[in-house]
C-alpha cells in the first residue's frame, strides 16, 4: 500500500499534466472576448447581469401561468423550475471553471459547442441560434418598452392620438445611446440599477394585488380552471413554457466570461444572488396575482388593474409602477445585445489595436447603432403587421358572415 498510493497519485498529476499539455497555451482573444467580453468582473457584478438577463417584466405572467395551472401544479411548477435551472445553470458554470483549470477559457456559447458538439457545430447551428434568439429578445423588449411608454402616455392623456410605433421609436433612441456601452463588464452599474428596479415593480405589482383583493371592486375569486378538458391539457403546457421562459438566459457563458480568473466558486455566489432576487419576486408576483385575480388573470397582471369600467389602482400608482418596468426594459435590452456587440466586434475590430482607437471606435458606432436602428424596426414593423392581419381576419368574417347577413337581399 505504501507504494501503490503515491503511485496512482503520480499517475494522477501526470495525468493532469497531460490534460493541460493537449488544452495547450492560451490562445491569443480575438477582439470581441477583448472587448466586450472584458475578464474584470466581481461575483457581485456577475449577480447583477445575471437578475437583469432572467429577471425581466414577463414575470407579470406569473398569475396567469398560475391561472392554466392551478394552485398546487402552479407553486410546483414555479418552484421545480427554479430548481431546475439553477442546477442546470451551475453545472454549465461547473464546466467552464474546469475548462479554465486546462487552460483553455471558453467565453460563449459557441466555444463550449465547438469542443463538445465539433467546430461545425458551433459555428453554424449554435452560434446562429443563440445569435436570432438574443437579437429577438432586443426586437421584443423594443416593442414591450414602447407599449409600457404608450401606457404611460395614455394615463397622463386618455385622448391622445400618438401611434404604438412613435413609442417604440423613442425606446429605441434610448437604446442606441446605451448600446455604445463598450463592455459588458461596464453594464454592471446599470445591471445594479436593474435590480433594483425588478424589486420595486415586483413589490408594486405584489402591493397593488394584495390592495384589489381586500376591497370592494375586486373580481369575484375563482380559482378553477376554465374550458374544457381539452383546454385544460392545452393550459397545462401553455402555463409551463411561459413559467420556463421566466427562468431563461441564453448566454450564461457570456457573463461568467466577465468574471476575473481565478473564477472558481465565483459564479455560485453570482447564481445565489440572482436567484435570492428570483425567489423574492416570482413567488410574491405570482401568488398574490392568482390570490387576487383567479381564473380572470390576464397575460400579464397589469392587464387587470386596469378594470372594466376605470383603474382599480390610483393613475400615480400605475405611471410609477410601468416607469420602474420601463426602465428595466432598457437594461434588459442592452444586455440581449452583448452576444451581437461580440460578434461583430470579433469581425470588424482589431484586437492589436487600442479599443478607443478611432480604427476600432467607428466600426463600432456604426455597426451597433444598426443593430438597433434594425431591431427598431422590426419592433415597429411588428405592428404594422398585426394590423395587417386583423384587417385580413375582418375581411374573412365579412365573407362567413355574408351567407347570413344577405349582403345583396334588398337588389
Amino acid at each position: 500500500m505504501e507504494t501503490v498510493t503515491p503511485n496512482l497519485m503520480e499517475a494522477y498529476a501526470g495525468e493532469q499534466k497531460q490534460n493541460i499539455a493537449v488544452a495547450g497555451p492560451p490562445k491569443e482573444l480575438d477582439a470581441g472576448a477583448l472587448f466586450v467580453l472584458k475578464s474584470q468582473g466581481s461575483w457581485l457584478h456577475v449577480g447583477y447581469h445575471l437578475t437583469t438577463s432572467i429577471v425581466a417584466p414577463v414575470l407579470l405572467s406569473l398569475p396567469f401561468a398560475m391561472a392554466l395551472l392551478g394552485w398546487v401544479g402552479g407553486v410546483i411548477c414555479v418552484a421545480l423550475s427554479g430548481l431546475v435551472t439553477f442546477y442546470s445553470y451551475n453545472l454549465m458554470s461547473i464546466v467552464l471553471e474546469h475548462q479554465e483549470k486546462l487552460g483553455h477559457r471558453q467565453l460563449r456559447f459557441r466555444d463550449m459547442a465547438r469542443d463538445i458538439l465539433g467546430p461545425a457545430w458551433g459555428k453554424y447551428f449554435v452560434g446562429p441560434l443563440q445569435f436570432w434568439i438574443c437579437y429577438g429578445a432586443v426586437i421584443a423588449c423594443t416593442l414591450l418598452g414602447g407599449q409600457s411608454l404608450k401606457f404611460i402616455y395614455l394615463l397622463s392623456d386618455p385622448d391622445g392620438t400618438m401611434k404604438l410605433y412613435h413609442f417604440i421609436i423613442m425606446f429605441g433612441g434610448v437604446t442606441l445611446f446605451l448600446a455604445q456601452m463598450p463592455s459588458f463588464h461596464s453594464l454592471r452599474h446599470i445591471n445594479l440599477v436593474s435590480l433594483i428596479l425588478c424589486l420595486a415593480y415586483s413589490s408594486c405589482v405584489t402591493a397593488g394585488c394584495i390592495y384589489i383583493g381586500h376591497t370592494n371592486n375586486a373580481p369575484r375569486k375563482d380559482y378553477s380552471l376554465k374550458g374544457s378538458t381539452k383546454d385544460h391539457y392545452f393550459g397545462i403546457f401553455n402555463g409551463i413554457s411561459i413559467i420556463s421562459t421566466t427562468y431563461a438566459s441564453g448566454i450564461i457563458p457570456e457573463i461568467q466570461a466577465t468574471l476575473a480568473p481565478p473564477v472558481k466558486g465565483k459564479m455560485l455566489k453570482g447564481l445565489c444572488v440572482c436567484y435570492s432576487v428570483i425567489v423574492t419576486t416570482y413567488f410574491s408576483v405570482a401568488i398574490s396575482g392568482y390570490w387576487s385575480f383567479g381564473n380572470q388573470a390576464m397575460v400579464t397582471v397589469l392587464s387587470n388593474f386596469m378594470g372594466v369600467e376605470k383603474p382599480l389602482l390610483p393613475t400615480w400608482f400605475l405611471v410609477m409602477t410601468n416607469v420602474f418596468t420601463l426602465m428595466q426594459l432598457v437594461a434588459v435590452t442592452v444586455v440581449y445585445l452583448q452576444p451581437t456587440n461580440e460578434v461583430f466586434e470579433k469581425k470588424f475590430a482589431d484586437p492589436k489595436m487600442d479599443q478607443f482607437s478611432i480604427r476600432n471606435i467607428v466600426p463600432r458606432l456604426i455597426l451597433r447603432s444598426l443593430t438597433v436602428v434594425v431591431a427598431t424596426i422590426f419592433a415597429a414593423m411588428s405592428v404594422i403587421l398585426l394590423v395587417g392581419v386583423g384587417a385580413v381576419a375582418s375581411v374573412r368574417q365579412i365573407v362567413l358572415d355574408a351567407k347570413t347577413y344577405r349582403l345583396f337581399a334588398n337588389m
